[in-house]
């Protein structure tokens, strides 16, 4: 049996991560759609170069921090178990990699290329996997006191607070030290409408993270055994809940709409294996309508250029899915148990207090040696002309 197992759970795993690797095209063309146009190559660059600097950061450095694994052992002692634990570290290497995707979209339009490359390193290589190892590998005993204390463990199926809060909270410290795109708002705070610049690649970006994400939770499971069609169908229902939401809260806009399935995907993460279908629905709904009211006070009442809305998305979405667990996750609202409200608003607390403290040192420190912000010139001409000396289309 474990000569057939091992190779299946290999496979399991490894398909997983194929998903949510393809989700970084999901990403990349969110962020195309969104931006202006003379900063859609930028875009598609910055994706892909993050993901390669995330993968030596984490597979040199944040894996051994989160799980205190290397991979300096002969090839032939990394070959045991089918190669299983290196599609582990694939498989978790792409959770990690999606932070420095997540920051992307809102630093877009006037962000240092470099600087954001520096910053993506320390990131993936310290900053998530300190994190990363306290929810998912009992580092430093606050799971063990949190389940002595309250009666759980803080619970984080799939990464709404490890990976998404810790993303978004992180990114709305990079956009404020930054500072808004030039033009934005008046000097009389009036908001300066920059629309989408190309409908359609925005909703291919949604439909591919839309698509993945059922890899992104059903395989967080990491073995075939314990793969769940209650994940899936909990998954299902939470999109379904936030793209609704998002259409009567955002008034058919299609931005809204397209955001409002990775909204109620973000919320779900988290509580996917515990909660009844109809809590996740909820979970979804709740969802969607904190995304539409929380981008609109970002962008018009705080005056907070974040440019995809990456904060309320994955910062907000993913703090309420934490959360969440610990009132949808009880058995007696149909779930399955076995959580607490405490544990979980402590665990998320200290995910959001974790991406603050270390987004400030990591972007505040940049700014403070190199500057993260484009210059004035180069912001007006575009990341594309400016910093890969091409455009994104070119004409007749």
């Amino acid at each position: 049996m474990t000569e057939l197992v091992t190779p299946n759970d290999v496979l399991f795993v490894l398909l997983g991560a194929v998903m949510v690797l393809a989700m970084h095209a999901g990403f990349a063309f969110l962020e195309v759609g969104t931006v202006r146009k003379k900063n859609q190559v930028n875009a598609l660059v910055k994706i892909m170069v993050d993901f390669s600097v995330s993968t030596i950061a984490y597979f040199f450095i944040g894996y051994s921090i989160a799980y205190g694994i290397n991979f300096f052992s002969g090839a032939e002692v990394l070959a045991a178990k089918n190669g299983y634990d290196l599609v582990k570290f694939f498989f978790l290497l792409t959770f990690a990699a999606a932070i420095p995707a997540i920051v992307s979209g809102g630093i877009a339009e006037r962000a240092k290329f470099n600087p954001q490359l520096a910053a993506t390193f320390a990131l993936v290589g310290f900053v998530y996997p300190f994190f990363e190892g306290i929810a998912w590998n009992n580092h430093y005993g606050f799971q063990d006191w949190l389940n002595v204390t309250f009666g759980a463990k803080f619970h984080d199926f799939a990464g709404s607070v490890v990976v998404h809060a810790m993303g978004g909270w992180i990114a709305l410290v990079a956009v404020i030290l930054l500072g808004a795109r030039n033009g934005r708002y008046s000097k009389d705070g009036r908001l300066h409408a920059y629309p989408p610049s190309n409908i359609p690649f925005l909703a291919l970006g949604a439909w591919i993270l839309t698509v993945g994400w059922f890899g992104f939770n059903v395989m967080s499971a990491q073995s075939i055994q314990g793969i769940s069609g209650l994940v899936a169908v909990n998954s299902l229902m939470a999109l379904v809940g936030g793209t609704l939401a998002a259409l009567i809260m955002g008034k058919n806009d299609p931005g809204f709409v397209h955001n409002g399935p990775l909204a109620g995907l973000v919320a779900v993460c988290a509580g996917s294996d515990v909660m009844h279908p109809l809590g996740a629905l909820a979970t979804g709904i709740m969802a969607g309508v904190l995304f539409v009211w929380a981008f609109n006070q970002t962008q018009n009442r705080l005056k907070i250029d974040d440019v995809l809305g990456v904060w309320p998305l994955h910062g907000l979405c993913g703090a309420w899915g934490g959360i969440a667990v610990g009132i949808f996750g009880t058995q007696w609202l149909g779930g399955r148990g076995g959580v607490s409200f405490m544990s979980q608003l402590l665990g998320t607390t200290l995910g959001v207090a974790t991406a603050l403290i270390g987004g400030a040192i990591v972007y505040g420190g940049l700014k403070k040696m190199v500057g993260i912000r484009m210059g004035q010139e180069a912001e007006f001409d575009g990341a594309d002309l400016s910093t890969h000396k091409i455009v994104s289309t070119a004409d007749d």
